[in-house]
């Protein structure tokens, strides 16, 4: 077996754009098991998105680890120009919602810590400079329509005792508003960026295309987006620029274990690599390597881009972003001429038998080989989206931007974007409760990337066994019976359980 090998110790940049943490400020959070760590003398990071290097980053502020070797594995390399991020992955392309909108307060906080960070722009290596986030605002609405029952599973809310509902897209809008002007409340300047839209037509005029959405929202021009894909190029080089940190390019295809404790993991090809500690971040991925059924479930979800002219790129680039929490359905303001629709659905599935199980729950059991899997335009360049997919982004833009020269003008290009879905919409970060030595990180839900400022060092305080105290029980390995997983969070349009299979076998466009 090939062992990692340990790199050079480089002490914390000192011009390092986020704060560094160290093992002493890590354990002010609490947790019982947390005087007990012990850091492993090796970690090895599977997968190289917003998780994989941001806990990558942290861990080298942290003294803790200052004799630790880090190394990350991803199919992708990044020492080759343009092939990184992976073109399929979850974080590319040219925009990602940054909202501190939730209904839940805990992920509200977190993404208004993170905005500290995209704000900054003095600097061309601030995270938020040169085109890589922008605050044009956000429209946050709902449908009036009534409570429904879930799709399955435990609801996310009871109204009665005796009849659970889950949470509709206008309860969540509802609450995201309360908790936006909660986080407002201290500072005058952010509070009167917020304003209520009480119906359409105040939507339509805050919206500013002529078209309009939803039968209640606010605007929250403390919001904005970010160009995914130079974020993560920016992410990339804070992480290089540590000297602590290996990169290998190559695909995992199994983790490699003994009777009760994962070792390391097999590359295509046969090469195998050992760590002390090895941590899973593979995103929708992560389920054809570790079984994590009722955990968390690949979906793929549509994404519709639409070249415009000039003119038109004038027009439309300063408007807010909408979303319409009943339909999942939003679009984000156009960039260079490029307009992009797109849907946060109950999404795709895509079981397929793989060549080898993933890791059993439990070290005594087999894992099902039949797993949702992502299907991409890498392996199958002729993949379009489905035609039921296609419809509703071509509906979502006639009714948000419904300019007539706009209305039957094909899509450039069509995606699908894969999710690592969990019931909640929380993310898993939690070591495995039954195999020593892994640590998971996933489960992102189709919302992780707004986070990339101090995720990283969330899942540093979980490894080091101190989950943030507002995230135990929302991060950890769930128990019970679980099989029938679908997002119930209140976020989710279209409908629950389609095959992709079946929707490419319809009409597609």
């Amino acid at each position: 077996m090939a062992s990692l090998s340990s790199s050079t110790t480089i002490p914390p940049l000192a011009s390092s754009p986020f704060p560094s943490t160290t093992a002493a400020d890590s354990t002010a959070s609490t947790s019982s098991s947390s005087s007990s760590f012990k850091p492993p003398s090796s970690i090895l990071i599977i997968g190289s998105g917003v998780f994989g290097l941001g806990t990558a980053l942290a861990l080298t502020r942290r003294d803790a680890f200052t004799n630790c070797s880090i190394t990350i594995v991803d199919r992708s390399d990044p020492s080759q120009p343009g092939a990184f991020p992976a073109p399929d992955a979850a974080s590319v392309d040219t925009s990602r919602i940054v909202r501190a909108d939730y209904a839940d307060p805990a992920y509200a906080a977190l993404c208004d810590e993170a905005q500290i960070q995209w704000r900054k722009q003095d600097k061309p290596t601030d995270l938020g400079a040169q085109g890589r986030y922008t605050e044009t605002g956000l429209i946050v609405v709902g449908d009036a329509t009534a409570p429904v029952a879930p799709a399955s599973g435990p609801a996310v809310v009871s109204e009665e005792p005796t009849q659970k509902v889950k949470l509709t897209g206008l309860d969540y809008a509802r609450k995201s508003w309360a908790n936006v002007q909660s986080l407002a409340s201290g500072n005058p300047a952010l509070a009167e960026r917020i304003q209520e839209l009480p119906n359409p037509q105040a939507i339509r005029e805050a919206l500013g295309t002529g078209g309009t959405s939803g039968a209640w929202g606010y605007i929250n021009r403390n919001s904005g987006w970010a160009n995914a894909g130079t974020s993560m190029a920016w992410l990339l080089e804070q992480v290089k620029n540590t000297g602590r940190v290996s990169f290998l390019a190559g695909t995992v295809e199994s983790l490699e274990h003994d009777e009760a404790t994962v070792t390391g993991a097999k590359l295509a090809g046969g090469r195998v690599l050992t760590a002390d500690l090895v941590m899973v971040a593979a995103g929708a991925w992560t389920g054809s390597l570790v079984d994590l059924e009722g955990q968390a479930l690949a979906t793929g979800q549509v994404l519709g881009y639409m070249d415009i002219t000039e003119e038109e790129q004038q027009k439309l680039g300063g408007m807010p972003v909408i979303l319409n929490l009943s339909t999942g359905l939003f679009i984000i303001p156009p960039t260079n001429r490029v307009l992009k629709i797109a849907r946060h659905a109950y999404g795709y599935l895509n079981p397929q038998t793989l060549p080898t199980a993933p890791l059993p729950v439990l070290p005594q059991l087999t894992s099902n080989k039949t797993v949702s899997v992502p299907k991409t335009s890498v392996t199958d360049p002729d993949l379009s989206i489905p035609a039921e997919g296609a419809a509703d982004l071509r509906a979502a833009l006639q009714e948000m931007i419904p300019l007539p020269e706009l209305r039957d003008r094909p899509f450039t290009k069509t995606r699908l974007c894969w999710y690592s879905d969990t019931r909640t919409a929380d993310f898993l970060i939690d070591y495995h409760p039954h195999w020593r030595n892994l640590f998971v990180a996933t489960g992102d839900s189709g919302h992780a990337f707004k986070f990339l400022p101090v995720i990283g060092d969330k899942i540093a305080d979980c490894i080091m066994r101190n989950c943030p105290p507002q995230f135990k029980g929302k991060w950890d390995w769930k128990g019970g019976d679980m099989t029938a997983l679908f997002t119930e969070d209140g976020s989710r349009g279209g409908k629950p359980g389609l095959s992709l299979v079946d929707e490419l076998g319809k009409l597609t466009i």
